[in-house]
């Protein structure tokens, strides 16, 4: 059982001589298999978050503690917190040009296990998670992210997820610029990954897809806080009433 625990989250962003704070004391705990669907308007915070617990030198913590099975993740460094445990599949993936997927997915399964995998069990692993997904053998000989699609560069972010295994996972806004079938496609991924005990932490502005991954908890954030949490019936009535009631003038639903 792994638990990433979030208490009294305070960040900024901005320069020494004006920054502005985004998250304004987030306090959240996700365990292993556990689900947790982050829900709110543009600018709410939610991909904040995200990039905070991961490490980006964008954010300044200035203010509480994130921790993974009790060790402080905020005092370790980007490498440091992958190799802990956690994982963050990004909104828009970076290109690499010259770097194939297949040498970044075992360049990165090394740094992970702390050795490099037997190359027969690789090649098969990989392969069945490629075929789960609906992808290409082609596609593992192509430079990272280059001229990929929007379903292409989010299947390789499932890839990765399914492959390296970590103990937490944070998808942000994995759905966004989906089409249907490879929302269906990454969206099974995101449950296999669940079956295996990795917990959650799902961001997104729509509904559309817990409609194939069933959250356990769904929290909304509004002006950086959590603003309320409830069960799947949270994100139904979001997608029934929008967020007007927390004073923004948009709807949840697609």
């Amino acid at each position: 059982m792994s638990i990433l625990e979030i208490h009294d989250l305070h960040v900024t962003v901005g320069d020494a001589g004006e920054t502005t704070e985004i998250l304004k004391g987030v306090d959240l705990t996700v365990s292993s298999g556990e689900t947790h669907a982050i829900m709110g308007p543009n600018g709410s915070g939610k991909s904040t978050l995200a990039y905070s617990i991961a490490g980006h030198p964008k954010y300044t913590v200035t203010g509480g503690t994130v921790t993974l099975d009790g060790a402080d993740v905020l005092a370790m460094t980007v490498d440091e917190r992958a190799r802990a445990g956690l994982f963050l599949a990004m909104q828009y993936p970076v290109e690499v040009p010259g770097v194939s997927v297949s040498n970044f997915l075992r360049t990165a399964a090394t740094a992970i296990r702390g050795e490099a995998p037997k190359l027969r069990t690789w090649v098969k692993e990989v392969s069945v998670s490629m075929a789960e997904l609906e992808m290409d053998k082609t596609f593992a000989e192509r430079s990272v992210n280059e001229g990929f699609s929007g379903g292409e560069k989010k299947r390789h972010e499932i890839l990765q997820l399914e492959l390296l295994k970590p103990k937490i996972a944070i998808l942000d806004e994995t759905d966004s610029g989906l089409d249907v079938d490879a929302l269906r496609v990454v969206s099974a991924g995101v449950n296999r990954s669940r079956e295996q005990g990795i917990g959650t932490l799902l961001i997104t502005h729509y509904t559309r897809i817990l409609n194939y991954i069933k959250p356990d908890f769904v929290h909304v954030f509004f002006d950086g806080r959590i603003a309320e949490s409830g069960g799947p019936e949270l994100a139904t009535k979001l997608e029934n009433e929008g967020y007007h009631r927390f004073g923004v003038n948009e709807t949840a639903s697609a």
